[in-house]
């Protein structure tokens, strides 16, 4: 059986999203669609991902796109560097 202890990181980004998104998005916005929603959501991921500075393990404040980035070992012709 699982648990939300052997999940923890799920849980801790389903707190962030509620903490931070839906919480706040939900006080603010009046959705007359299910596809509003998931464009909201969309913007906030991005954000997450892209923009917000983590504290997690070795993170250093860095962002999640900077931090998968730096983890990957590029390959000659990857053009990874370019994407970057």
């Amino acid at each position: 059986m699982r648990r939300p202890q052997s999940n923890g990181f799920v849980e801790r980004l389903h707190r962030t999203l509620l903490d931070e998104h839906f919480r706040v998005a939900g006080r603010t916005t009046w959705y007359e669609s299910v596809e509003q929603m998931q464009e909201d959501l969309d913007r906030y991921l991005h954000h997450y991902n892209h923009e917000r500075p983590h504290q997690g393990r070795m993170m250093e404040g860095r962002t999640l796109i900077r931090m998968f980035l730096e983890g990957i070992v590029e390959q000659p012709g990857s053009g990874l560097a370019e994407a970057a």
